[in-house]
C-alpha cells in the first residue's frame, strides 16, 4: 500500500530526531535548481510570490540563501521529523516505535513543491514553497508543470501490481500527480465532522485526521480497502450511509 500526503509550513527543527536514519531525495538536484530559482529573488520578491508578511518573507530569504545543494544530516532533517503541521500531529512521527519506520519508509510519501516527492526519511532543509506558487523553472510556467510527470512515473516505479494508493492529501498537491496514468486504484478518504447540526468537512479536523489515517494503517498493518474501513481512531467511524463512491470513503464524527 502506498499513501500520499501534503507538506506542511510549519517546521520543527528542534526536537531530538528518534533515530540516525536518512535517505537522500530522489530528485536532490532538481531541488536545488529550484531553491537557486528562489535564492536570486529579492525579500519583496518572495512576499509577493507566496503572499506572505515581510517578516515571513525575510525568513524564507535567508533559507534560500542558506540552501545547500547537498544535503547532510549536518544542515537537514527527514522529512517526517521536520514537517510539524496538522497533518503530522495526526501522524506524529515522533512516537512510531523504530520497529514501524521501515515500513512507514517503504510506504508514505510527501508531496512537496521543493522536493516533488519525498520519503519520510529523505533528508530536507527548511523551506517553504506551496506548490500552488506561480514559480517558472525553465520552460515549466509553475510547479505542477514541473513536477506532474516527474512525480508520477517515480510513483509508477515504486508501486506494485495491483497496490492500493491511498491519497491523504489536499487537492493542492493532489494535482501534482496525473491520477490518469497512475498504475494503482486511488482510494480517498473522506473526513467529516457535525457543527450545527450538519455534517461537513472542517480543515483543521480533517487534516489531523488524514494523518491519524497514516498512523492506523502503520499501527495495525493495513493493506486492503475493508480495513482501512475499520479506522476509529478519535472516534471517527465509517459510514456506508454517506459514502456515495466507493473509493472514496466518508467517515464521520
Amino acid at each position: 500500500m502506498k499513501l500520499v500526503v501534503s507538506p506542511a509550513k510549519s517546521l520543527n527543527q528542534e526536537s531530538k530526531l528518534p533515530t540516525s536514519k536518512y535517505t537522500r531525495p530522489v530528485f536532490e538536484e532538481l531541488a536545488g535548481q529550484v531553491n537557486r530559482k528562489l535564492s536570486r529573488m529579492t525579500k519583496d520578491e518572495i512576499g509577493e510570490l507566496m503572499n506572505i508578511s515581510d517578516k515571513l518573507a525575510d525568513l524564507n530569504y535567508g533559507r534560500y540563501q542558506e540552501f545547500e545543494q547537498e544535503h547532510s544530516p549536518q544542515n537537514s532533517r527527514p522529512a517526517i521529523y521536520m514537517f510539524d503541521g496538522d497533518v503530522y500531529s495526526g501522524i506524529d512521527a515522533y512516537s512510531i516505535p523504530e520497529d514501524k519506520i521501515n515500513r512507514l519508509q517503504n510506504s508514505l510519501r510527501i508531496l512537496s513543491g521543493m522536493y516533488g516527492i519525498l520519503k519520510p526519511l529523505d533528508l530536507i532543509q527548511p523551506y517553504r514553497l506551496e506548490m500552488g506558487t506561480k514559480l517558472s523553472i525553465e520552460s515549466n510556467n509553475d510547479l505542477y508543470e514541473l513536477w506532474k510527470d516527474k512525480v508520477t512515473a517515480q510513483l509508477n516505479s515504486e508501486l506494485d501490481k495491483d497496490e492500493l494508493f491511498v491519497n491523504l492529501a489536499s487537492q493542492e498537491y493532489f494535482k501534482a500527480i496525473d491520477s490518469k496514468t497512475l498504475n494503482a486504484k486511488i482510494i480517498s478518504p473522506v473526513f467529516k465532522d457535525f457543527k450545527n447540526g450538519k455534517l461537513k468537512i472542517i480543515s483543521f479536523y480533517a487534516k489531523k485526521a488524514r494523518g491519524l489515517m497514516v498512523r492506523y494503517i502503520l499501527d495495525q498493518n493495513i493493506d486492503s480497502l475493508e480495513d482501512i474501513k475499520g479506522f476509529d481512531y478519535d472516534d471517527y467511524r465509517f459510514s456506508e450511509e454517506h459514502t456515495t463512491n466507493a473509493n472514496e470513503p466518508v467517515f464521520i464524527r
